[in-house]
C-alpha cells in the first residue's frame, strides 16, 4: 500500500504549465504539451481544476491525474 506524506492544496495553469501547490509549499509542475487530452483545449477550460486529497481534474475535460502518478513523471 502507498501513502501520500504531502497533498495538494491548489492547482492552476499558468504559461503552458500546470502548477500543484503542495501543503508543504513544494510546487510541483508539468507542461501542458505532456497530455494531449490538455494540450488542445481552451483556457478556461484548463483553468478550472478541481483539487482532492490523491490528484487534480478538468471537470469540462473529464480528464483526471494522480499526485503519485505526476511524481513518477505520468502526466496522461
Amino acid at each position: 500500500m502507498s501513502i501520500l506524506i504531502d497533498t495538494p492544496i491548489k492547482a492552476k495553469h499558468s504559461n503552458g504549465l500546470i502548477e500543484i501547490v503542495m501543503e508543504s509549499g513544494h510546487v510541483v509542475s508539468f507542461p501542458v504539451s505532456a497530455n494531449p487530452r490538455l494540450a488542445i483545449d481552451s483556457e478556461k477550460a484548463l483553468g478550472n481544476i478541481e483539487v482532492s486529497p490523491f490528484g487534480i481534474y478538468w471537470p469540462e475535460l473529464d480528464e483526471d491525474l494522480s499526485i503519485k502518478g505526476i511524481l513518477s513523471g505520468k502526466y496522461s
